[in-house]
């Protein structure tokens, strides 16, 4: 049965790992996730888990512990935000390509500079092509089941890959909400123990991990890599059908909101669906047919689905919480038009980039972007592309 309580995202995703036991929390804080090894740390200290609590010098020596670790054999996570992210790039690469199934709490938060601890998606976005699956919340209900479904998902046979459960700096990390836990004994058996086939430590199978990949061989460990991705997806739903049968919560690929006839549509992540959603609720209020995705999954890319629920609708904005730099738009926008170029029948797509460093993204704000796409869906120009929302000019 649910337990009703209220609690941030931090002390969700840390009561999540608390449930779950895990056999090694390797440390290092930055603001906004220190919270979350602060609540371990005290779970350790009461002798609620066993698990071996390590405080390391760096964030790139908390992943590299996770690694040591999970080629051991071990269960092992860690939590990180910002340049902590970055400072882990070069070990996020390998966690992936030796195929060492960490969960990674990613408290998201813009990169410097200039300096900024708010929320936007610059850390994790630009890890997007590390190897790492990632899964974002729009709340904190979402960070605490999205993290009850990560192990089950990053070490299933067919995956065992490196996964971030990514919520929203601050905007979820710390504010308090009501939420649904689950009794301990339920999530243990629901996410069950680790035993992975092959580990440094077998006896009866000794091996190496992290070999040097020469010619003959890097190729091919790429492509089983990039299958592994291609297999998540489906794991991904398998294992959100039982989560839903266990606990009630149903979860996809992405959200479709009020998207059965829009016409106009918004593709966005995290705790700004919720906003954008008030926004689709006044506008079918009026009569007009707005909806939205929310997207979940944002590796593996869920670009065939996606496209799917998008081909009927006649023009969509893509809001990106995080600048691409490429000259033509951020990483989701990137990913959306990806997906819609080989449709014979497809919306005007613009792209809009917005919230970053903390900005605040309104339901006026919102209202102003379906605004435009209502001029667009009536045959009006499709004017800049590549826009910034909520500028001071």
């Amino acid at each position: 049965m649910s337990i009703r309580e209220r609690l941030s995202g931090n002390e969700a995703i840390a009561t999540a790992m608390r449930q779950i036991n895990p056999d090694v929390f390797a440390m290092f804080p930055i603001t906004p996730s220190t919270e979350i090894p602060q609540y371990y740390a005290q779970y350790v200290a009461d002798g609620r888990v066993d698990t071996e609590f390590i405080c390391v010098e760096s964030e790139h020596s908390s992943l590299s512990a996770c690694l040591g670790a999970e080629a051991a054999g071990c269960r092992a996570v860690t939590a990180t935000s910002s340049a902590g992210l970055s400072f882990m790039n070069e070990v996020l690469y390998v966690a992936a390509s030796s195929r060492l199934p960490v969960v990674l709490a990613v408290a998201c938060r813009a990169l410097t500079g200039p300096i900024n601890i708010n929320h936007d998606y610059s850390d994790s976005m630009a890890e997007r092509d590390s190897g790492f699956i990632q899964i974002y919340a729009e709340n904190n209900q979402e960070v605490y089941d999205n993290y009850l479904m990560a192990h089950r998902i990053a070490e299933h046979p067919d995956v065992r890959l490196p996964l971030m459960v990514c919520e929203d700096g601050f905007i979820t990390s710390h504010a308090i909400e009501n939420i649904e836990l689950e009794e301990d004994d339920a999530v243990k058996k629901f996410v069950g123990e680790y035993h992975p086939e092959n580990y440094l430590l077998k006896a009866e199978n000794p091996l190496a991990v992290g070999p040097y990949g020469v010619s003959n061989y890097y190729m091919e460990a790429r492509v089983a890599q990039a299958h592994a991705m291609m297999n998540a997806k489906q794991v991904i739903l398998d294992v959100a059908a039982d989560f839903e049968k266990t606990f009630g919560r149903k979860y996809g690929l992405f959200e479709e909101y009020m998207m059965e006839d829009a016409d106009i549509a918004l593709v966005i992540m995290g705790s700004s669906a919720g906003t954008a959603k008030t926004a689709v609720d006044s506008l079918r209020a009026q009569g007009i047919k707005a909806g939205l995705i929310k997207v979940r999954v944002f590796r593996p890319f869920p670009a065939e689905e996606i496209a799917k629920c998008l081909v009927n609708a006649k023009a969509v904005a893509v809001m990106d919480k995080s600048e691409g730099f490429s000259g033509c738009g951020g990483p989701l926008f990137a990913e959306i038009s990806g997906a819609m170029i080989n449709e014979d029948k497809r919306p005007k797509i613009v792209d809009v980039v917005f919230g970053l460093g903390g900005r605040d993204f309104t339901v006026k704000a919102a209202l102003s972007v379906y605004d435009r796409l209502i001029k667009i869906a009536e045959g009006g120009e499709l004017g800049q592309v590549y826009s910034h929302l909520g500028v001071r000019t």
